[in-house]
């Protein structure tokens, strides 16, 4: 029940962080509030979550006990979500591309429905594919 409590308590600050940084009206300084967010939510650096593989942020994340991998996973696909929309393209389609990979196994594996979870994907989905229809005219 403790551990229940705790991670509801950590989603709750999470979310109430991320609601703050993007209020900051700076590209930069809401930019750096996001890079903090991993080491402090995710326990590893910007840097990491940025220059690893999947396989290596999903190793990092299985570090976790197993109640709050999928609310730790829904934490990095929520932060890569969001730096997206803040990033020009190739950056933004990679951050994009890693937050619809997280966002798919949380939606299979969680249990729990989201009508926020799914209209992310599909907007992702969409973005994705009208930059590869751009790409592909190139």
């Amino acid at each position: 029940m403790l551990q229940q409590d705790y991670i509801m308590r950590l989603i709750r600050e999470f979310f109430a962080a991320l609601e703050r940084a993007l209020e900051k009206k700076e590209i930069e300084s809401r930019s750096e509030a996001i890079h903090l967010m991993y080491e402090q939510y995710l326990g590893h650096p910007y840097e990491f979550f940025q220059g690893s593989s999947m396989e290596e942020v999903m190793e990092a994340i299985n570090q976790y006990p197993e109640e709050q991998r999928i609310h730790r996973m829904e934490m990095l696909a929520e932060l890569y979500y969001v730096e997206a929309d803040m990033r020009a393209t190739p950056f933004r389609a990679e951050l994009y591309r890693r937050s619809l990979l997280l966002f798919h196994f949380i939606d299979s594996h969680s249990g729990l429905f989201s009508f926020d979870r799914r209209n992310k994907i599909e907007k992702i989905e969409k973005e994705l594919a009208v930059k590869g229809e751009q790409l592909n005219k190139l």
